[in-house]
C-alpha cells in the first residue's frame, strides 16, 4: 500500500467513525462536510470488510507494576511504538489510530 493510498484509508476510517458516533444519518453528515453520498458508503463498506476478516497474534504476559484498579492494556507494535487502552476504549478510533502511526513509519 502507497502513502497516499494509507493516507485515504485513514481519512476515510476517521470520517467513518465520525459519522457512527455523531447521531447524525449519513446524508446529515456528508452534506455538512460537502462528501460525496455514494462515495461515503462505498468506503464504509470497503472498511468493514478490511476489518472483519483480520486476526492478531497476541501474546499475553506477566503483568508489570501498576495499581490495583488499573486495567488498561497495552498494545505492542513491530515498530517498537506502543499504544495504551483503557476499558470501554471506541475500537473505531483505536484502528483509526494504528493506522495513522503504522502509515508514520
Amino acid at each position: 500500500m502507497n502513502k497516499r493510498s494509507r493516507k485515504a484509508w485513514t481519512k476515510w476510517r476517521r470520517l467513518v467513525s465520525e459519522q457512527e458516533h455523531s447521531g447524525q444519518t449519513v446524508r446529515a453528515f456528508c452534506q455538512e462536510r460537502n462528501l460525496c453520498r455514494p462515495y461515503f458508503f462505498v468506503w464504509k463498506k470497503r472498511l468493514e470488510k478490511d476489518t472483519a476478516a483480520k486476526f492478531l497474534e497476541v501474546q499475553v504476559t506477566a503483568p508489570g507494576p501498576s495499581t490495583p484498579d488499573d486495567t488498561s492494556v497495552e498494545i505492542r507494535l513491530r515498530n517498537g511504538r506502543s499504544l495504551m487502552v483503557r476499558p470501554r476504549f471506541d475500537a473505531e478510533h483505536v484502528r483509526a489510530l494504528l493506522a495513522v502511526v503504522e502509515a508514520a513509519e
